[in-house]
């Protein structure tokens, strides 16, 4: 990790946004990822949307748009997109983020451009409450990591859950032993899927997502994982 530095500064980072019918609210996140000085690139990955995604994020210059011919799902967005970059490292975003601005996205890079940590991970300001009391978000979509824990893993990717990817790379991150450094993000937020999708078809989004997840992982996994990743936090 001597060389972060300088990869970075050379441009060594791209920005990867997997999004699936958030053609209301990309728009907002990419307006902070594009021109961002130490992006290379940046890359949506639209998931089959049905909203005009694409066509939104295609209107920015600057913006590779990739498309899956249906929705697979998040985990698989992100393998076309892990693929498609050719950088040492990568910044993970979702695509309907509030609140975030440029400041945020050189917070979250620092950790790892210093040398200071491995790996970096947000903790937005409306994460559940019980990942601020523990201080990390094992879940979080926001996250810096060098290309090559994920690069050539296609096939396993695809064998994942659509929402499985944010474990599995957990599991990746503790076999190395990776430092992690936890970022706070209090202005950001990730909008419920209820306010994006309606009462029900957001809790039943919310249900499918965390099926996902335990299809990855058991629960115990789980806990298994935050307590190993809070173990390899690093100071800011």
């Amino acid at each position: 990790m001597a060389h972060a530095g300088d990869a970075m500064t050379a441009g060594g980072i791209t920005c990867l946004i997997p999004a699936y019918n958030e053609a209301a609210r990309i728009a907002a996140v990419l307006a902070v990822a594009v021109g961002h000085p130490a992006l290379a690139r940046v890359i949506v990955i639209d998931d089959g949307s049905q909203d005009g995604t694409a066509e939104v994020a295609a209107r920015l210059p600057g913006v590779t748009v990739l498309r899956n011919d249906r929705n697979r799902g998040k985990t698989w967005a992100l393998s076309v997109g892990i693929e498609a970059a050719a950088t040492p490292y990568l910044l993970l975003l979702d695509a309907d983020l509030t609140g975030l601005s440029p400041a945020h996205l050189t917070a979250l890079i620092a950790p790892v451009r210093s040398g200071r940590a491995e790996v970096s991970v947000s903790l937005r300001g409306n994460a559940p409450r019980p990942w601020h009391w523990l201080g990390l978000d094992y879940i979080s979509g926001e996250r810096v990591v060098p290309r090559d824990m994920l690069a050539g893993r296609a096939a396993d990717l695809h064998a994942l859950p659509k929402f499985g990817f944010e474990v599995a790379l957990n599991r990746t991150i503790l076999e190395r032993r990776a430092r992690l450094a936890v970022v706070p993000w209090p202005e950001v937020a990730s909008p419920l899927k209820a306010a994006k999708r309606g009462v029900w078809a957001g809790l039943r989004g919310d249900a499918a997502m965390m099926g996902d997840i335990f299809r990855t992982v058991s629960p115990l996994a789980a806990a298994r994982q935050i307590a190993g990743l809070r173990r390899l936090r690093v100071a800011l």
